[in-house]
């Protein structure tokens, strides 16, 4: 009788608290990715095995929370930080990824603080590869050159509002580069629309990236790039194209501008509820520079993803890229290249809490 007594008095007060705390929310996740992969022309000495963090998707942690402030409006807000599993280390600052606090209501979702860019989180769904560090070059290409060509992904002091009506969704971006010598100067801005009608979505976005100012020449580097890609799902098959546009105007106006444009497709095929096949094609085509210095680059994926369950996947990637006249190429776009040529072959695992 006792022991009734006092479990019903715990849940009597269980029950009262929760009314209180029930329009707060905090979750706290994460996802962890490591694989083993064998890279040709890894260094000067040649092909190296390794055991690397981040084959699918980079490993990470972080707490995202929302109130119920009332009347549809919430309060938000998420902290993320970038993990390496391989070494057990913070891939960057702490909450390097994201740190950022905001308002979501009908007028569509606001944040300020740092965060990843409109167009990065516009343009992952029509990646094949989904931004994977092994490998993929939509956010940014092959570091092995001079300039990736890339995507702005993120940025510190940012103001970011995203809506979605009907088949459109739309996003903007503002980045201030608190700079003394004007409010251009280290700034970036974004805009970025997608429109879905059944099987059938398309994406366009553009964006202007500034550098900080020269004393020198007394100008800013300044980035412009577009996107522009369409999307098919036909039951089991995906099929994703995507077209960027990249031109940097360096400070100095005697050097001539850093052009190229980028190219991918993909095609992804459900072959069964727990096996995922992916095959891709990556193209840059330099541009603007000197006769037969130009690298466009391409590379070619493969990848098989196996469902242990809804939270655990096993895959296997294998990557090929080549690059013309003599100049180095590397699959990851974080790795330096020492050869026109490289082979890759990853197999890994990922789990997601």
């Amino acid at each position: 009788m006792k022991k009734s007594l006092i479990a019903g008095a715990v849940l009597a007060a269980i029950g009262a608290a929760v009314p209180a705390a029930a329009q707060s929310n905090v979750t706290l996740y994460g996802l962890l990715d490591t694989g083993v992969e064998n890279l040709t022309h890894a260094g000067p000495q040649g092909s190296a095995t390794r055991v690397s963090s981040g084959g699918m998707n980079n490993s990470r942690f972080g707490f995202r929370g929302t109130e119920d402030l009332g009347g549809g409006l919430k309060a938000i807000f998420q902290l993320e930080g970038g993990l390496l599993t391989d070494i057990g280390g913070s891939d960057g600052g702490l909450f390097r990824r994201q740190a950022n606090v905001g308002l979501e209501g009908s007028f569509g979702r606001v944040v300020l603080g740092r965060s990843f860019t409109t167009v990065y989180d516009f343009i992952v769904a029509f990646d094949p590869m989904a931004y994977a560090p092994y490998y993929s070059w939509a956010s940014s290409g092959s570091a092995s050159g001079v300039n990736s060509y890339g995507m702005i992904t993120s940025a510190d002091n940012i103001v970011k509002y995203s809506i979605e009506t009907g088949p459109v969704k739309f996003g903007a971006t503002y980045a201030f580069g608190e700079q003394s010598t004007g409010t251009a100067d280290g700034a970036r801005t974004q805009l970025a629309a997608t429109y879905t009608m059944g099987n059938f979505a398309v994406v366009g976005s553009a964006e202007q990236g500034n550098g900080n100012n020269v004393a020198a020449t007394n100008r800013h580097d300044s980035s412009r790039i577009y996107h522009l890609g369409g999307m098919v799902n036909a039951g089991d098959f995906k099929v994703q194209v995507v077209a960027r546009s990249y031109k940097n105007e360096l400070n100095n106006r005697a050097l001539p501008d850093v052009r190229a444009n980028t190219y991918w497709a993909g095609l992804t095929y459900k072959a069964s509820p727990a096996l995922t096949l992916v095959g891709a094609v990556f193209y840059t085509d330099v541009r603007n520079v000197s006769s037969r210095v130009e690298s466009d680059p391409k590379m070619y994926i493969t990848r098989a993803r196996y469902a242990l369950s809804k939270r655990t996947d096993l895959y296997v990637t294998a990557a090929y890229a080549k690059a013309k006249n003599n100049q180095v190429i590397s699959l990851s776009r974080n790795d330096a290249g020492f050869a026109d040529t490289q082979r890759g072959l990853m197999a890994g695992v990922q789990h997601r809490f």
